[in-house]
C-alpha cells in the first residue's frame, strides 16, 4: 500500500437480527416435525389396533373376542376366536329364530343350497372378530354399531347368487320395510314374490343391496388378502384376520415418512447449525 493511500477499514459485519429470527423460527419448525413424528407414528399405531380383533356393540354379540369351543355348524369356523356364543351359533341356524325372528321362507320355502349362503353370512356377522375396519355407528334400538362396505371375495358374492337365484323373495333391502305385525317379516302389502335373479340381477346386486350396503362385491379372490371370505378352512387359519389388518392399516396411515429427509435437505448447512 503507497504511502498515499487512504487506509481501509476493517469491519466486522453482524448478522442481520431479522434474518437470524426468521432461520430459528424455520429451524424450531423442523424440530418440532422431529419431535412429533413418533407421536404421530405412536397415534396411527393405537388406532389401527383398535380396529383390529374386536366385537362390534350389537343385539347378540359378546363385549370381546375369545374361544368357543362349541359353537355349532356352520359358525364353527370360528371357535378359535369368536365374537358369538355357541346359543347365537345354534340359533343362528335356525328358522325363524330368536335372534332377528327373521323368517328366510317369507315367499315359500328357501331352498337349503341357498339357505346355507344366509347361515353363513349370520355366522359372519355375529361370530367374526376381524371386521372393526368396517363397523360403523348406528341409531337404532338394538344394536348401536353394525358393519358398511365389507369387501367380500368375488368368489363369496357370486357362489351366494347362483345357489340363490331360483329362490324367491319380495324385496331388495332386507334390513327394512317388512310387515312385523304377527312377529316375524312379512312381505309388505303389494310386493311381489319374484325370484333372487330378477330381484338382483347380478352377485354384486345381491351381495351389496340385501343389507343396506353391509358388504361390498369386490374383484378380489379368496387367498387375495385383499377380502373377507365368509368361507375358509379352519385348518389353514382364518385368513380375515390378515384382511383386517391390512385395511387397518390403510385407513390410519401415518403421512409418508420421506417428507422431513427432503425438508432438512433443502436447509442451508448454515440453519442446519441452529438445530
Amino acid at each position: 500500500m503507497g504511502a498515499g493511500a487512504p487506509a481501509r477499514e476493517h469491519r466486522c459485519r453482524h448478522p442481520d437480527p431479522a434474518v437470524v429470527t426468521g432461520r430459528a423460527m424455520a429451524a424450531a419448525w423442523v424440530l418440532l416435525a422431529l419431535l412429533g413424528w413418533p407421536a404421530a407414528v405412536t397415534v396411527a399405531a393405537v388406532a389401527r389396533d383398535s380396529l383390529l380383533n374386536i366385537c362390534m356393540d350389537a343385539k347378540h354379540h359378546k363385549t370381546e373376542p375369545g374361544p368357543e369351543g362349541q359353537l355349532y355348524g356352520q359358525c364353527a369356523l370360528w371357535k378359535e376366536n369368536a365374537c358369538c356364543t355357541a346359543n347365537t351359533s345354534l340359533e343362528a341356524h335356525q328358522d325363524q329364530s330368536y335372534l332377528y325372528n327373521f323368517n328366510w321362507d317369507h315367499c315359500g320355502a328357501m331352498p337349503e343350497k341357498c339357505k346355507r349362503h344366509f347361515i353363513q353370512d349370520t355366522c359372519l356377522y355375529e361370530c367374526s372378530p376381524n371386521l372393526g375396519p368396517w363397523i360403523d355407528q348406528t341409531d337404532t334400538s338394538w344394536r348401536k354399531e353394525r358393519i358398511l362396505h365389507v369387501p367380500l371375495c368375488r368368489e363369496d358374492c357370486e357362489q351366494w347368487w347362483e345357489d340363490c337365484r331360483d329362490a324367491v323373495t319380495c324385496k331388495v333391502n332386507w334390513h327394512k320395510g317388512w310387515n312385523w305385525t304377527t312377529g316375524h317379516n312379512q312381505c309388505p302389502q303389494g310386493a311381489m314374490c319374484q325370484k333372487f335373479q330378477y330381484v338382483f340381477p347380478t352377485a354384486a346386486d345381491l351381495c351389496e343391496q340385501i343389507w343396506s350396503h353391509s358388504y361390498r362385491y369386490t374383484p378380489h379372490h379368496r387367498g387375495s388378502g385383499r377380502c373377507i371370505q365368509m368361507w375358509f378352512d379352519p385348518a389353514q387359519g382364518n385368513p380375515n384376520a390378515a384382511v383386517a389388518r391390512y385395511y387397518a392399516r390403510g385407513a390410519t396411515a401415518a403421512p409418508p415418512s420421506p417428507l422431513l429427509p427432503v425438508l432438512l435437505a433443502l436447509l442451508p448447512p448454515t440453519l442446519l447449525a441452529l438445530l
